[in-house]
């Protein structure tokens, strides 16, 4: 079976917000009953180069893949190259043939937005309003589109970031009011994804019935939120191993301000029907986003299959038989 090679420009043609949620939504549901198989991430870490690979595989539902993905915060200003750069294998596990080489940073970006769609679809209050937004890069527009595909375009964007050319790129793109990191903090549902590792946000802005989406933090030391939101809030992550060690809970536990069982549980738990979200409408819930490679790979195989019917990509007869 030939390899299929898929571009950015052929994934761009093959995506749809709607793909993206149903098939993020399957990972959770998979992850949250047991159905899945999905190994610690492996971090290659390089100080010499100002950055780190990690390595994230997963079988889920007759699909095995594995994402090779780098963090170099300093690519843009030293390289003029993104921070954030991907490329996925999806494998026949039967067979173990290569069945495609993807583009993974529109993957990486594509289902990082449709995970905090969908911890707001169960973790929000019903018919939200308002969506705020502190940080105003590629995240934050993933991150609008689920939301508009979930809630309607009538959602109004609060928009934070403390660059102002940022905060003015993503209004002329989508629209929105550019407020204070206060005043976005207000909204119904608000969505952080920046690369903190102090917070950003406090926990006096936010309003009773809250929800939030806890993006930045996908690595040891990296938090966004101020810990008070954590210990008073109903917090679910994505994952335990990775949530423990590198997501927006990890500094508050290393630190003893927060522990291993005041977390409510894992999204795909409330995704399963095993474990209740929002209680009232009156909590404040957290999602803790590490990023799962379940989601990578229920995307693949989502957009190889779409390929497919559409006779899209370049095959190749990589490893021959």
């Amino acid at each position: 079976m030939p390899t299929l090679i898929l571009s950015a420009k052929d994934l761009r043609s093959l995506y749809t917000v709607e793909l993206g949620l149903t098939a993020v939504e399957r990972a959770f549901r998979a992850h949250g009953l047991g159905e899945s198989l999905m190994p610690p991430k492996v971090y290659l870490s390089l100080p010499k180069y100002d950055g780190d690979f990690r390595a994230m595989p997963a079988f889920l539902d007759g699909a095995a893949g594995v994402k090779w993905v780098n963090a170099h915060p300093r690519n843009p200003e030293k390289h003029g190259l993104p921070t954030v750069r991907a490329l996925y294998i999806l494998s026949d596990p039967d067979t173990a043939s290569p069945l495609a080489i993807l583009d993974g940073t529109l993957l990486t970006a594509w289902r990082t937005g449709a995970a905090g769609g969908v911890a707001s679809k169960f973790l929000a209050k019903k018919q939200p309003r308002t969506l705020g937004l502190i940080g105003c890069g590629v995240q934050a527009r993933v991150l609008i589109d689920s939301h508009r595909a979930i809630y309607g375009d009538t959602l109004e964007l609060l928009l934070s970031d403390t660059s102002e050319a940022a905060a003015k790129a993503l209004q002329a793109e989508k629209g929105g009011r550019i407020v204070s990191a206060q005043e976005a903090c207000g909204a119904d549902i608000v969505s952080t994804a920046t690369p903190a590792r102090a917070p950003v946000v406090k926990r006096e802005w936010f309003q009773p019935g809250a929800h939030i989406n806890a993006m930045g933090a996908d690595a040891p030391g990296k938090q966004e939120l101020d810990p008070r939101l954590l210990t008073e809030g109903r917090v679910f992550i994505d994952d335990t191993e990775q949530a423990l060690h590198s997501g927006e809970v990890n500094v508050p536990l290393h630190d003893g301000l927060l522990r291993p069982e005041q977390l409510a549980g894992t999204l795909g738990e409330v995704v399963a029907g095993k474990k209740p979200g929002r209680a009232s409408d009156t909590d404040i819930t957290v999602f803790d986003s590490t990023g799962l490679a379940l989601q990578d790979v229920a995307l693949a195989r989502a957009l190889y299959d779409a390929a497919l019917a559409r006779g899209l990509g370049q095959a190749f007869d990589i490893v021959g038989s």
